[in-house]
């Protein structure tokens, strides 16, 4: 007994004698300090607000750790720039606490979709406008579902972004001075041959490695806890350093990172060692503060600005913002200024569960660049790698386009998706309306649905319709095309039209070829969105829709369209219910 006592003494007086040694935190240097002279007097941190140093009160199962201060903060986001993780050790007044980590709930992903497009009468509604998507994310988060067995919530599904992950056989464009060259063709409808389908595809030229301008780009890397996972932060280094071997000479990068807080830990640099070093450095933990991340990363790339470049932001994320600024207007506001000042935004989304493609896809877009999902270190090589000139360098932008169909030819029309791209018909010839941008060697193509005139169509004909005014058959044009543009540099926008013959209809035969993929890959997209026109085309239609591939891509998505069929029941005309859906 009296040894027990004798050790219990032992260790108190050790315990009292080092917290006596104990001066309260110790000052660090860190990445988000204030103002330091390699940063400048104005500082290139946000951080979140301090918060009191009492000591923290005891962490009970199921609850969060309480927020450490702001210099607490400060040294936890150092200690993931520089390999340390933010669930280690950190110092607090009067000892250490360890962070307890909640568990995201699954299934709290957060999407964006709109109806499927509806029914247009060429007679009274000849008009279809808009803006052009070149974004791929919707496909690879759709093959992410499917591949884990999973049907994908149905406002997860895209059909446009689908359509144009492939690449299709469209002619080049002549010269430089016209950005991209316009190909337009009209099939039978394979599930519905009383219609017809006419194909847009745009094709930009490829931009030459020596003709490609200096890139100013910023990394800017979600570090927080829900980035954790093997499917987000070490898919991001892969991506981002895969992209820092294609640099040139004259380009530079920049490394920024979010948590709690946003701090710069890589200076301008065109060394691919250093800034693989870099991101192999860093380790998640901690909250999201993504709006403070975004606002010192638009500064960095201001700072940095090359004139006559490109200055873009990566964002790197799995979207999930809850600090600060989170909200998707705000957001979005912050985007559209700092693109009207000539810094543009690509989003790259990682990861499941907690995933907010709502916020990825929508601030991409008005931040003039592009938002792809990363599900694989084989699809951030495609996406960084294979098409970094169609990633980072843009040939047009605010690129709109605008159908006027014949209502001699056409009695009725819808598009196959292209939903949130919608625009109003006085928005096309509106330059301070603001448009998709189209990058080097990127494809475009957008697929509508016509019921040539005198066929029975979906809904019937109207009552007064046959007393309306005949439509002029301008020498027998199916439909007018016409499409407007900017040059990178430029605020004015041109104007390329183009007439689509009406005998294309009349001697349309199945789909075959590019056009026949193209179509299956529609198809699917309609049927992953529950599309009530396709007429019970069916998965296993589909797949022989789209023939046999020797791409590799193409070859994975017929395998796909084969799973969702064998999870949606057989092809029979029920489908399973999903969730989201």
């Amino acid at each position: 007994m009296r040894r027990s006592r004798i050790i219990t003494s032992t260790c108190i007086v050790a315990l009292l004698a080092g917290c006596a040694a104990q001066q309260g935190p110790k000052s660090v240097n860190t990445v988000v300090q204030e103002s330091t002279d390699a940063l400048g007097d104005q500082g290139r941190s946000v951080n979140a607000p301090a918060y009191p140093p009492p000591p923290p009160p005891p962490v009970l199962l199921g609850q969060s750790a309480p927020m450490p201060s702001a210099q607490n903060r400060a040294g936890a986001l150092k200690s993931m720039a520089t390999g340390g993780r933010f669930a280690e050790r950190e110092r607090y007044p009067g000892g250490y606490i360890r962070p307890v980590v909640v568990p995201t709930e699954p299934g709290n992903e957060r999407y964006d979709g709109k109806d499927v497009s509806p029914v247009h009468i060429a007679r009274t509604d000849p008009v279809s406008t808009f803006s052009v998507d070149v974004d791929t994310g919707a496909y690879a988060n759709t093959r992410r579902f499917l591949t884990a067995g999973q049907l994908p919530p149905k406002d997860a599904v895209r059909s446009e972004e689908l359509i144009n992950y492939f690449r299709y056989d469209y002619a080049a464009p002549e010269s430089r001075a016209t950005p991209f060259s316009v190909t337009t063709d009209v099939a039978v409808t394979p599930w519905n041959p009383q219609t017809r389908l006419m194909r847009i595809g745009l094709k930009g030229y490829d931009l030459p490695r020596s003709a490609r301008p200096p890139a100013n780009l910023v990394f800017l890397v979600d570090v927080s806890g829900s980035m954790s996972s093997p499917d987000k932060l070490p898919l991001v280094k892969s991506a981002l350093q895969g992209l820092a071997g294609e640099l040139s000479p004259r380009d530079r990068v920049s490394i920024v990172v979010y948590a709690g807080a946003a701090g710069l830990v890589l200076e301008p640099t065109n060394d691919e060692r250093k800034i693989r070093d870099a991101l192999e450095r860093l380790s998640a933990g901690g909250s999201t503060a993504g709006g403070a991340g975004l606002q010192l990363a638009y500064q960095i790339a201001r700072d940095n600005f090359i004139q006559g470049g490109v200055n873009r932001v990566l964002l790197a994320t799995d979207g999930d913002f809850n600090v600060g600024v989170s909200n998707n207007k705000a957001l979005i506001e912050m985007v559209e200024r700092e693109r009207d000042s000539g810094v543009t935004l690509t989003t790259l989304g990682f990861g499941e569960g907690n995933y907010n493609e709502a916020m990825m896809e929508q601030i991409a877009d008005h931040g003039n660049g592009n938002y792809s999902y990363i599900d694989s270190a084989l699809e951030a090589k495609k996406v960084l790698g294979d098409e970094m000139g169609s990633t980072l360098f843009t040939i047009a932008k605010d690129v709109k386009i605008q159908v006027e169909f014949n209502p001699a030819q056409v009695s009725q029309y819808r598009l196959l998706g292209y939903e949130n791209r919608a625009l109003r018909e006085e928005d096309f010839n509106n330059d301070k309306v603001d448009a998709g941008d189209i990058g080097s060697g990127h494809q475009v193509t957008a697929i509508y649905e016509i019921v040539p005139a005198g066929v029975k169509g979906w809904s019937d004909p109207h009552r007064y319709e046959a007393v309306a005014p005949q439509g002029d058959s301008r020498g027998g044009e199916l439909a007018f095309v016409k499409l407007r543009y900017k040059l990178p540099d430029g605020t004015t926008s041109r104007l390329i039209e183009r007439p689509v013959a009406a005998s294309l209809m009349r001697i349309a035969e199945r789909p075959s070829g590019d056009f026949a993929f193209a179509t299956a890959v529609a198809a699917f997209g309609q049927k992953l969105r529950g599309d009530a026109m396709l007429n019970g085309f069916t998965h296993t239609q589909i797949a022989a829709l789209a023939g046999r591939q020797n791409d590799f891509w193409r070859q994975e998505f017929v395998r796909l369209v084969g799973l969702a069929g064998s999870m949606a029941g057989n092809d029979g005309p029920v489908e399973r219910e999903r969730a989201g859906g």
